[in-house]
């Protein structure tokens, strides 16, 4: 942490991991203008002790709090604020500043609030310094009842804003994944998403869905991070392959520079499932084995299902891209699907969890089968009373169950979920010895149902154990 001068700003995150810095965080110091020099940025890991991350705040006696809010991190600040509360209550508290996905469509009344004097709602590059500039300038005492500060700041144009890139530090690019962004946005209105909301709240005409970074000062920043020796380069793009040609060009330029260093790196991007066209495939083809890691969100390949979330659903299209994935690149795939969505049985998310298996199995793959939660403000919300959806209240919202899917069956596909990453995943076993392409819902199924019953936990069992006894079972 570079410590702020006495009574200046300072910017925190609770990460999933310690391996995973806040660019958000970053770009906000970075558009401070003049208030840049007077500000900090201090990070911590969701596992970290409480006490390591009140100290350094406490420590540093800011004038601004700025604490940036996700699902994953919403309890954990929670408790961090109530903990600060404890410790400011004989000494000056600071103004705190919430912002982030999290808080940005929480219900006024949600308990985080009270413990927060602004809400920065949506991107807060501009916002967020605006909020800087009046409160140094003015130096106003504790305000009586939180401010959410939105309106023409929602979105912000990214071809004006400053870019971050050179506040990660030495030992970030040594150790750490570095997060980058060509684009912001996502022209799709899929109902689980906040980006649905995001598109309907641009309140400006000059902004489109997806606002893409000028490139070439992009690339150049790209350079100077692999000058630096970056390991793993992850891109927070939604939909990076959605203009082709733009996503060949930065392909291309990664290429490059993996050819020419001694040590190649990792790059990560999301993609499009259906949008794969020849000239992309033979691009991706042509990255080196371990280099390229590609995430892919299938979610769900019932065409029912897909049209009542607003979602786009080729199914066919969209297995035979990734069958030609596995095929003809060296390419490490991420595929997700969505467990929970109204209207989704059991019977149908099992043909889908086959269908993707069928088109990528490999030991190259991953399929992420994640649990569909509520986000604050996601328009899927719409659909709880007709089709019988009951979620947890507390982060990370998840469904508990549905009409189609109840308690039960939920939670034996949690349950499946958590063996398949710790096992296939995770390549402790590669089933294909034993399934194949063949249908492999049902036999893991009853696979993960008997390791829980032998273990009676899906966590903390010891390696070695797991595997004699997934063997043995199949």
């Amino acid at each position: 942490m570079n410590e702020p001068t006495s009574g200046g700003i300072l910017l925190a995150a609770i990460n999933a991991k310690w391996i995973h810095p806040s660019l958000a965080l970053r770009l906000l110091k970075a558009n401070l203008g003049p208030l840049e020099t007077n500000c900090a940025i201090v990070e911590f890991a969701l596992r970290q002790p409480l006490r390591e991350k009140t100290e350094p705040i406490l420590a540093a006696r800011p004038r601004i709090l700025g604490l940036s809010v996700s699902i994953w991190n919403h309890t954990a600040t929670l408790e961090l604020l109530k903990e600060l509360h404890q410790s400011w209550e004989t000494e000056r508290r600071p103004l705190i500043v919430l912002g982030g996905p999290e808080v940005s469509y929480l219900s006024p009344e949600a308990e985080i609030f009270r413990y927060a004097d602004y809400c920065v709602v949506g991107e807060g590059e501009v916002a967020f310094r605006e909020l800087c500039e009046t409160i140094l300038e003015k130096m106003e005492g504790k305000k009586p009842e939180i401010t959410f500060i939105s309106g023409k700041s929602r979105q912000v144009d990214v071809t004006a804003i400053k870019s971050a890139y050179y506040l990660y530090s030495d030992e970030d690019v040594r150790k750490k994944l570095i997060y980058v962004e060509a684009s912001r946005g996502c022209p799709f209105g899929c109902e689980f998403c906040l980006s649905a909301r995001d598109n309907e709240n641009a309140v400006d005409a000059h902004f489109s869905r997806v606002r893409e970074f000028p490139l070439e000062p992009f690339l150049t920043e790209m350079n100077d991070l692999i000058q630096r020796g970056v390991k793993t380069f992850k891109f927070l793009d939604r939909s990076f392959n959605l203009n082709i040609e733009r996503a060949r060009r930065i392909m291309e330029f990664f290429l490059n520079k993996i050819e020419e260093r001694a040590k190649p790196f990792v790059v990560h991007f999301e993609m499009v499932p259906s949008r794969f066209p020849p000239e992309l495939i033979e691009t991706i083809a042509r990255f080196p084995p371990g280099t390229l890691r590609l995430e892919i969100g299938i979610q769900t390949l019932n065409p029912d299902v897909a049209a009542r979330i607003g979602r786009p659903s080729k199914p066919e299209q969209e297995l035979a891209a990734l069958a030609l994935l596995r095929e003809k690149t060296h390419a490490i795939i991420h595929a997700d699907l969505i467990a929970g969505l109204p209207g989704e049985d059991m019977a149908s998310f099992g043909k889908g969890f086959d269908s993707l298996w069928a088109a990528l199995a490999s030991s190259s793959t991953e399929i992420q089968l994640g649990i569909l939660k509520l986000l604050p403000g996601a328009a899927i919300a719409r659909h709880t009373a007709a089709f019988g959806m009951c979620y947890n209240p507390s982060p990370p919202y998840e469904v508990i169950e549905t009409a189609a899917m109840p308690a039960a069956a939920l939670d034996r596909l949690k349950n499946f979920a958590r063996f398949w990453e710790l096992i296939v995943n995770r390549g402790l076993i590669d089933i294909r010895q034993y399934c194949g392409s063949s249908p492999v819902f049902d036999r893991f199924m009853a696979l993960s149902d008997s390791l829980l019953a032998r273990f009676g936990r899906n966590w903390g069992i010891d390696k070695q154990e797991l595997y004699e006894a997934a063997v043995a079972e199949f």
